[in-house]
């Protein structure tokens, strides 16, 4: 099969992933690997008590991630085609975020040993947008565990981001700013990114939207 194998779509919390992977899933023909993000038990209690259950969160989606890429490794993603709404390399900016310096010592420990089993992924899009279009978008689709979401940690998050794929070198990279992009109504943005996963194969490129 010719183009990347394993396409991971990564970005804020509101940032379209889960939608747009589901997108380019379809028109791909390709399998959808999706984030087990409320099936975590601590989540609602985190977004409540942030220090308080910041490391059970953590750990949860910490190996609820490794065991989901487990099974992308050893099984579909050497039969078809994968398109994964997170990458596991994501665990270490929330951790860093949000756990304090004796959890991080555990939790380093933890994914060292993790993560040598992870397969990196062929190409990866990060979905940009500014605070005030994540905080309207997560409002929009009203998760009930996300009506408290504080605008400081939506921040927080956005400038750590930036700051991984600034200097991420693993795989191609795509960055998307969708402040102004309704990718989900957008034929023409939709068919450029297929365009770009296709032939992208080395370093970072941008797109903003209108084709260019």
């Amino acid at each position: 099969m010719a183009g990347p194998k394993y396409i991971a779509i990564e970005g804020v919390i509101g940032a379209g992933k889960t939608t747009l992977a589901t997108i380019l899933a379809d028109r791909l023909t390709a399998e959808l690997k999706l984030e087990e993000v409320e099936e975590n038990p601590f989540l609602s209690k985190f977004y409540d008590d942030m220090r308080g259950y910041a490391f059970q969160t953590q750990i949860f989606f910490l190996l609820s991630r490794y065991r989901q890429q487990r099974e992308l490794a050893q099984t579909s993603l050497f039969a078809q085609r994968v398109i994964s709404d997170y990458m596991f390399a994501k665990d270490r900016i929330f951790a860093y975020i949000n756990l304090n310096d004796d959890e991080l010592m555990l939790y380093e420990k933890l994914v060292e040993i993790l993560e040598k089993d992870i397969v990196s992924p062929d190409v990866v899009i990060y979905l940009q947008a500014s605070t005030d279009v994540l905080m309207e978008r997560i409002h929009k689709r009203g998760r009930p565990f996300e009506r408290n979401m504080p605008r400081e940690y939506i921040e927080t998050l956005s400038q750590a981001y930036n700051h991984f794929f600034f200097h991420y070198d693993d795989s191609p990279l795509i960055i998307v700013n969708t402040d102004s992009l309704d990718l989900p109504r957008s034929e023409d943005d939709i068919q450029k990114l297929l365009e770009m996963i296709e032939t992208h194969t080395k370093g970072t490129i941008y797109y903003s939207g209108g084709g260019r």
